[in-house]
């Protein structure tokens, strides 16, 4: 787990450094006629996008986030300082989700009891664990039904 939060945490920092810096040269290409440079630039931004993306997404699995927490994670690399913001919202992830949504390292709620003699309500009719013997007396011999010979 911690692997993954420091690949998210460098590809963070370098995409969203890239972006700034082809933000501020688009802007600065109004003003001159060289475009080699933005192209250069977005290709980079391009390819190292598409390892955040590999980065990342197995992150937000690991992290159980829901789906819109997820979607920001995954777009924070098309918006500019968006990647800062998110990284550190994955930095410490109870700003992540509201309160109603479950610690992904919240303990587990205790099983309930089984009742003796209690009916399951499986869909298939099985009760689990509550099978009786309908007589006391010990099987013997052969399990299969007894047949009458020829």
């Amino acid at each position: 787990m911690r692997l993954n939060v420091t690949l998210y945490r460098v590809m963070a920092y370098i995409t969203g450094v890239v972006l700034i810096v082809l933000c501020i040269f688009a802007i600065a290409q109004a003003f001159t006629d060289d475009e080699a440079i933005v192209n250069v630039i977005g290709t980079v931004h391009g390819l190292l996008y598409i390892v955040y993306l590999i980065v990342s997404y197995p992150l937000t699995r690991r992290l159980r986030l829901p789906l819109w927490p997820t979607v920001a994670v995954l777009l924070a690399g098309t918006i500019p300082v968006m990647t800062f913001i998110v990284e550190a919202r994955i930095r410490h992830p109870s700003s992540m989700r509201p309160a109603r949504w479950p610690s992904p390292t919240a303990a587990a709620r205790p099983t309930p009891r089984r009742i003796p003699g209690a009916r399951s309500s499986m869909p298939w009719g099985l009760a689990i664990g509550t099978w009786r013997p309908t007589s006391r007396r010990p099987r013997t011999g052969c399990s299969s039904p007894s047949t009458t010979g020829p």
